[in-house]
């Protein structure tokens, strides 16, 4: 009877050991599963963390690229200004280049029928003074005939030393040379006869044009009209020789009178240019030791 209990005892010991393991198990794998996603969790909140820090970073970045493009902006719309309204200066001073220009082809074509007056006057002048040379070296020659005449008559030698002045001139022209003709000019430049200094080098230039002197032939003439005030003038010959006679040795010179011609005129603008074309092309002449002088006193 007693073993009959102990072993129903055993049994219902048993039996509810049966009952309670699958309640632990189900307890131990909530438990491990818990674990399980706190880990999780926890490299989940890491992950999320380093997103954030990048994400920062990436905000950060663009603000630093932001500030920097709208910098770069701000640096072009100033740049692109500066450049809008150089060019506008630049294009203001080539029109009034042009307009200047303009003008001073205006005062040449006028003073240009003046001059054509004056020397048409001039012509019929010297047509005149030619008529009377050759009446006055008609009467002459006439008069040496009959000179001859009479010492024929009288019986004396006539003279061989008697020659008219035809003569005198036709053995003048026939030792004319570019030399002769150049020193000439300058001969009469130098005593301050412009009128006759002009006419015997434009004389020179027409018949010898490609004479070694011919740059200078030409400066000369602008260098008269400069000294005569007539500085519209002087400007566009001084351009010929720095156009025709581009290798000569005047081209410095003609540009730094064509500065102070401007100058003279009051156009300060155009004389800056040319001033500085000198300084640039021939920066070791004395004339562009006079164009720096210039140029800063414009400053």
């Amino acid at each position: 009877m007693y073993e009959e209990k102990i072993h129903a005892s055993r049994s219902f010991y048993n039996l509810n050991d049966m009952k309670a393991k699958p309640v632990s198990l189900v307890i131990t794998l909530l438990l491990c599963s818990s674990c399980a996603l706190q880990s999780d969790l926890v490299i989940l909140d890491r992950r999320v963390t380093a997103l954030r820090q990048q994400v920062s970073q990436r905000e950060e970045r663009i603000k630093t690229l932001n500030s920097e493009i709208a910098t770069y902006q701000d640096k072009q719309i100033k740049t692109d200004r500066t450049l809008h309204n150089k060019q506008a200066d630049f294009g203001a001073l080539l029109n009034r280049i042009r307009n200047r220009l303009q003008e001073l082809r205006g005062r040449l074509e006028e003073n240009e029928y003046y001059v054509k007056r004056r020397e048409d006057v001039l012509a019929n002048t010297e047509s005149r003074q030619e008529e009377r040379w050759k009446a006055l070296e008609k009467s002459f020659q006439s008069s040496l005939d009959r000179i001859v005449r009479l010492e024929q008559y009288l019986g004396m030698e006539p003279s061989e030393k008697l020659k008219s002045p035809s003569t005198e001139k036709s053995n003048t022209s026939a030792k004319k040379t570019p030399d002769n003709l150049y020193v000439k000019a300058k001969q009469q430049f130098d005593k301050g006869k412009y009128e006759a200094a002009r006419n015997l080098f434009q004389s020179f230039l027409e018949q010898y044009p490609k004479s070694k002197e011919a740059d200078n032939a030409q400066f000369w003439i602008g260098e008269i009209y400069y000294r005569e005030k007539w500085y519209e003038k002087a400007i566009l010959e001084y351009q010929k020789v720095i156009e025709i006679y581009s290798k000569g040795n005047k081209v410095s010179s003609a540009l730094l009178k064509q500065g102070l011609a401007f100058l003279n005129l009051g156009d300060q603008d155009n004389a800056r240019l040319i001033l500085k074309e000198l300084v640039r092309k021939y920066p070791g002449s004395n004339e562009a030791k006079i164009a720096r002088e210039r140029l800063e006193k414009f400053q």
